[in-house]
């Protein structure tokens, strides 16, 4: 049962999370662009996610995980 709960909490996967208006990503390297209306953020050492759209700004940011809120035009995984 320890083992369930250990590999949950110590999971390392990228996620994203599209929740009531607002994109949730976990598990990520780095933050390359911020403005109001691209950001880019990279995972996985090499791959990189950008978010386009307008008013775009993060509501929560901790080591790993970042909300971000605005109206999102585009998402490109590269």
């Amino acid at each position: 049962m320890f083992d369930k709960i250990r590999s949950y909490v110590d999971r390392k996967t990228f996620e994203i999370h599209i929740i009531n208006n607002y994109i949730n990503i976990n598990n990520f390297d780095e933050i390359l662009t911020l403005t109001d209306s691209i950001i880019t953020i990279k995972y996985n050492d090499n791959y990189h996610i950008t978010i386009k759209g307008k008013d775009l700004s993060i509501k929560k940011l901790l080591d790993n995980e970042i909300l971000i809120s605005g109206k999102v035009e585009d998402i490109h995984f590269y």
